[in-house]
């Protein structure tokens, strides 16, 4: 009986990762429980899992000089994966999101001559298909699986790519809903009290200081709303602090374990994204936290927040009359916040279904090999 088939990582960044990051974040809540990967190969980490094995990525200056003079990529990241390469075993080898790794890796296997023993997950968390193109055709043609954030993103797929032939599987992002959690309404006032909002409608927009992210976007509506409503606050978390202006509070970069406290006493979470998000982990943190959602219709995240049932939707993020509008309603009393189950978009289930999809394309491995 051939032996079950070794799953390998390869990541661009130390694990596990200490900043703020979305699939690093699901990452290190899987391996920290019931995983099934066996090797990381990643640069130098100051902390190991114990229950995998590793082997560090040393860039040196010769590689700058091939990555420059000869267009010779991540050859760092194979000589590490030398290390764990066994000709006569078969290899489940998993990317996320580094489309630059995957032509190189290719080459590489078949350079050992074991490209046939090895099978090419890769993990988007992106929204639209990669731009079309003969070379991005060529990705889509070497990778054995993609796994996706949605069924919407599958839709554009299968939309804009000519002849997709990868294995297809959805993976939503997953976060610990026992700490994104809600608190009781006493609790919530007393927290409110203690951090000096007491008897305020706490708002929240949080994420990279980037034009994309629509922070412009909600401050512009805040100058409009906070004339008249000063019952409000708008705590804007992930950004450097800009000027003063009324009736927000710039709270610059938060440790992700402080950020729960933060959902907890909000209201009313705002999403502004103006590009096609692939998911919006920070919407599921919030929702989960008690708080309604009011955010962009684009990309994955009417999926996510189930098409409105979960939060209202702006059809055109752009126009700030909307964004105004909803703010509102939402005052107003004309939106209710929704009670979420506890299991969704958990990472408890990303980590059931991350597992089913690595034994899969283990059953699948197999089976080619009995042909």
């Amino acid at each position: 009986m051939s032996k079950s088939p070794k799953v390998i990582l390869l990541s661009q960044v130390p694990l596990p990762f200490s900043k703020i990051g979305s699939w690093t974040t699901l990452y290190n809540n899987y391996l920290e429980k019931d995983h099934k990967i066996d090797y990381i190969v990643c640069p130098k980490s100051d902390k190991k899992y114990d229950s995998v094995k590793y082997s560090y990525t040393n860039f040196t200056f010769w590689h700058k000089i091939q990555r420059k003079f000869l267009k010779k990529k991540n050859l760092e990241y194979f000589q590490a994966l030398d290390k764990f390469i066994n000709p006569g075993e078969k290899y489940i080898i998993q990317i996320v999101d580094n489309y630059g790794m995957v032509k190189p890796l290719k080459n590489y296997l078949i350079s050992k001559g074991i490209d046939k023993q090895c099978y090419i997950q890769f993990f988007y968390h992106g929204y639209p298909p990669y731009d079309y193109s003969d070379s991005m055709q060529n990705f889509y043609d070497i990778i054995d699986e993609i796994i996706l954030l949605t069924n919407d993103s599958y839709i554009e797929h299968k939309k804009k790519i000519n002849v997709l032939s990868n294995y297809i599987s959805i993976l939503p992002n997953g976060i610990d809903t026992k700490k994104f959690s809600k608190i009781s309404s006493s609790e919530k006032t007393k927290l409110k009290a203690e951090l000096g909002f007491k008897d305020k409608k706490v708002f929240v927009w949080c994420s990279q200081d980037r034009p994309k992210k629509g922070l412009h976007v909600i401050l512009d509506v805040w100058r409009r709303i906070y004339s008249s409503q000063k019952n409000i606050v708008l705590l804007v978390i992930g950004c450097n602090p800009r000027e003063t202006m009324d009736g927000v509070i710039f709270l610059g970069k938060i440790p992700n374990d402080e950020l729960p406290k933060y959902y907890q006493i909000s209201d009313c979470y705002l999403f502004p994204t103006l590009c096609q998000e692939g998911f919006g982990l920070s919407l599921i943190e919030a929702l989960h936290c008690g708080n309604y959602c009011i955010a962009s219709a684009l990309g994955g995240v009417p999926e996510v927040l189930q098409y409105g049932k979960y939060g209202k939707l702006i059809e055109n993020p752009h126009f700030i009359s909307e964004w105004g509008q909803a703010v509102n309603d939402f005052l107003e009393g004309k939106f209710e916040t929704p009670e979420v189950p506890n299991d969704l978009y958990s990472s408890e289930k990303w980590n059931t279904k991350m597992n089913d999809i690595i034994e899969t394309a283990k059953i699948r491995m197999q089976n080619n090999s009995a042909k």
